[in-house]
């Protein structure tokens, strides 16, 4: 029964990693949905307005901690508008 638990587990966490920050991820690698080099261009990829807000509350505050620690990577691209 504990194995079952920890795959579990194992299951939740990898899928939440695969979707932790993905308006960061999105932002940075798809073309035109960035809007160039940017500071905390999966935050504001979030924010924009689409039907996929339920997903939008989700994500946010993950591409927030990614746009952070990508922020000194973004700042050597800068500076920005």
């Amino acid at each position: 029964m504990k194995l079952h638990h920890a795959r579990r587990a194992v299951c939740v966490g990898f899928c939440a990693l695969l979707l932790s920050g993905c308006g960061s991820i999105i932002s940075r690698i798809v073309p035109g949905q960035g809007h160039g080099h940017q500071y905390y261009p999966g935050v504001r990829w979030d924010v924009r307005d689409t039907p996929w807000r339920v997903l939008t509350i989700i994500d946010l505050p993950l591409s927030a901690v990614l746009d952070t620690l990508l922020l000194p990577i973004d700042a050597h691209h800068g500076p920005y508008e």
